[in-house]
């Protein structure tokens, strides 16, 4: 069999991506979470190390090899075109990650890959569909409020200004899953599981 057929999913913060494709991975469908994956490659790959330490120092590591996050966010926020630099280093080397984990997954009709800068990264272009989870701003800085306490509502809102407009990323997408709390998600996920599953 060749390649499975190949579908992104992203959304903003608090839209509940990460939600849905748990549930996808509970259908049996392998899940692909680019964000984590890019967390794991950054201590491991030892090119991409080499080329953080370059471009950021020796700080940018622990010294037990761990990623110093505080020192990297603490540059990213102060030069947002270190942001840029960051993710050039980084988007190449998990291109490669998931063209090998892509490989393994042969005899799967369809495998979902998870990423927030899915549009941005320019990584939808390998993909043969793409699907926006969508929520209402409100409900989206509610949301992560309630995940995650320590953050403030104003560094939410700072998260979102930076990530792309809703009304682009629905514009580019193929399918829609409305997590506004309106309408039930499962049934829209099962009739997107459906459809993938029986596409020649």
């Amino acid at each position: 069999m060749n390649k499975p057929f190949q579908v992104g999913i992203t959304g903003g913060i608090g839209s509940g991506k990460s939600l849905i494709c748990k549930v996808f991975a509970a259908l049996g469908v392998p899940v692909y979470d680019a964000d984590s994956r890019a967390k794991d490659i950054m201590t491991t790959d030892g090119i991409l190390v080499s080329q953080i330490k370059e471009e950021f120092g020796n700080l940018a590591y622990a010294k037990d090899g761990s990623l110093n996050r505080s020192y990297l966010s603490e540059q990213i926020f102060q030069h947002p075109q270190k942001r840029d630099k960051l993710n050039a280093l980084v988007h190449p080397r998990v291109a490669i990650d998931t063209d090998r984990w892509i490989d393994e997954q042969k005899g799967n009709r369809y495998v979902i890959r998870e990423a927030a800068l899915m549009f941005e990264s320019g990584s939808y272009k390998k993909l043969d569909a793409s699907i926006v989870v969508t929520a209402p701003e409100w409900l989206r800085i509610k949301r992560v409020l309630q995940r995650d306490p320590q953050r403030s509502e104003e560094a939410v809102r700072k998260i979102i200004k930076a990530q792309m407009p809703e009304e682009e990323s629905r514009k580019r997408a193929n399918y829609i899953i409305e997590n506004d709390e309106t309408q039930l998600i499962l049934p829209q996920i099962i009739k997107l599981h459906h459809h993938f599953s029986t596409h020649q």
